[in-house]
């Protein structure tokens, strides 16, 4: 019996195509220009897609101490003290998904901020295809510096007319683990949502201490939505 493949946290449920019919995947070409990152796997044709209407929202710069980082922010258009939510994304980049999360928090009435905290590699990891060429960038990224520009992004949103006194954050796998992190870093959280991020990291010297080794610290709680592939299970066929 040939042993299946060992896979990184970040990796796992990206390499299953779901059961749908080629004519619901967009091309290669079609998924780039609507903003979608090829490394995630196919995009549906019909994924969601959010419009602006009745939201501020678009890209921003927010300083930090070595540069300005990039971001994507959607807020109800002339709200005052709406909520905070930081949006941490994965390793693949600021792409479209995680731009639509923003805006579809600012739907709810919340003013959402995406950063781009991997802008320091100088690359688009948007355009990067190969997940083995995305990860060694990505894990260069020390937990001192992200949780040091969220807190950045917090103090940005406060100057935009954010509360930050009701402040919250969702992630996406990478941004799952970011969002453990930094529940155990910030004093001003209020709430987190951590969607498949890896309680338990690989070895890795830029990050000192794993989630479950700072549950004693969490400071706000934490929903977090985990699943496991059951061995030899198969999706049901598809009704299309």
């Amino acid at each position: 019996m040939r042993a299946e493949p060992v896979l990184t946290p970040d990796v796992i449920g990206l390499t299953k195509v779901a059961p749908f019919s080629r004519r619901g995947f967009m091309t290669a070409s079609a998924a780039v220009a609507a903003g979608y990152t090829l490394a995630a796997g196919p995009v549906r044709a019909d994924a969601i897609k959010t419009d602006t209407e009745g939201l501020d929202a678009g890209e921003t710069k927010i300083k930090v101490a070595d540069g300005e980082m990039p971001a994507y922010f959607a807020r109800p258009k002339g709200a005052t003290n709406a909520p905070v939510v930081l949006v941490a994304m994965e390793i693949f980049g600021l792409h479209e998904y995680i731009r639509d999360v923003t805006r579809r928090l600012a739907k709810l009435g919340a003013f959402a901020v995406a950063p781009d905290y991997y802008f320091r590699k100088g690359v688009d990891l948007t355009k990067i295809t190969d997940i083995p060429q995305l990860l060694p960038i990505v894990n260069a990224k020390p937990d001192s510096e992200l949780l040091s520009d969220l807190d950045t992004t917090v103090d940005w949103a406060k100057s935009q007319g954010g509360n930050t006194a009701r402040l919250g954050i969702i992630g996406f796998c990478r941004g799952g683990r970011t969002v453990w992190e930094y529940s155990a870093h910030s004093t001003a959280l209020k709430a987190a949502a951590s969607f498949y991020g890896p309680p338990v990291d690989a070895p890795n010297p830029l990050w000192p201490k794993s989630p479950t080794q700072l549950a004693a610290e969490m400071k706000a709680p934490v929903l977090g939505l985990l699943a496991k592939r059951i061995p030899g299970f198969r999706s049901p066929p598809s009704r299309r």
